[in-house]
């Protein structure tokens, strides 16, 4: 009946809540529509969606990263419509996802660190305010893309402690030309970044290692949260695989930097699928 999805720039998470109300999950990559054109997204959507969904769907509800203009929105609905022909189909920001899985309907600032990061401010309802993502290349602070850029900055640049060095060595061979074909020339240089955050995560002991992921959320802090008004008396909520993994140190950077931090989730999808599934009672009821 109602097909929901959370979608960012590694992964796409589906829910299938059926008419019976069970639930059922399915998995694709990401689709991020700076990425990728409309053809891509529709031909990613027919080869690794279609095949996992055999029931009719009624509505659709697609939260996604890069949906936050109408030419990009256009071209998700669009994908989705070759598809699902006869189905309801709302696009909304993936930022407007993780608002209403963490807060339902009350008031927080809502923050997201997985490949990038961006944040918002809800008022239980709608966005009414928000710092702009500029992208790995001009912020996403803290975030993977973030890591994985300071990781390789601080290694070529030879910046790194001997013993860090000796460890990143030891699992990458890595050449300058390598890596500038990567970031500049590929698909999706912000999930190749991002991927160098695992190798940070398997080291996060090392003091230099915790340093720059330290570094990373106080300036996501300090740049995003920080900057909406009376933040101090907002609650401040997390979704991502970089907030979800590192949670203990963006708790401590908040507590150092007064910021009232409560939820951090690794995924706004089951929020998500809550805060549907009370829309249905709530029409169901009237």
């Amino acid at each position: 009946m109602i097909l929901i999805a959370d979608s960012g720039s590694t992964k796409t998470d589906w829910r299938h809540i059926k008419r019976d109300g069970s639930i059922v999950q399915y998995k694709t990559e990401g689709l991020n529509p700076y990425y990728e054109s409309e053809g891509e997204i529709a031909t990613i959507l027919k080869d690794s969606l279609s095949p996992q969904v055999s029931d009719e769907v009624d509505e659709i509800y697609f939260y996604g990263a890069g949906c936050s203009s109408e030419g990009n929105r256009n071209a998700i609905k669009n994908g989705l419509i070759k598809l699902f022909a006869n189905a309801k189909i709302e696009i909304n920001h993936d930022l407007l996802g993780a608002a209403r899985s963490l807060c339902g309907t009350e008031p927080g600032i809502v923050c997201i660190l997985g490949t990038g990061s961006n944040s918002c401010l809800y008022n239980g309802v709608d966005i009414i305010d928000n710092v702009p993502s500029l992208g790995f290349i001009l912020g996403d602070e803290g975030s993977g893309a973030w890591l994985g850029k300071r990781l390789l900055n601080e290694y070529f640049s030879k910046s790194m402690p001997t013993d860090a060095q000796t460890k990143f060595e030891a699992n990458f061979a890595l050449s300058r030309e390598e890596v500038l074909s990567k970031v500049y020339q590929s698909h999706m240089p912000s999930r190749y970044l991002a991927a160098y955050s695992k190798f940070i995560f398997e080291n996060i002991n090392d003091p230099y290692f915790y340093g720059i992921v330290k570094e990373g959320f106080e300036l996501f802090y300090r740049k995003t949260v920080m900057n909406y008004e009376n933040f101090e008396k907002v609650t401040v909520h997390f979704t991502g695989s970089v907030a979800y993994h590192y949670s203990n140190i963006l708790r401590k950077v908040a507590s150092d930097l007064n910021i009232h931090l409560k939820n951090i989730v690794e995924s706004p999808i089951a929020g998500l699928t809550l805060f549907h599934q009370n829309s249905i009672r709530k029409n169901e009821n009237n």
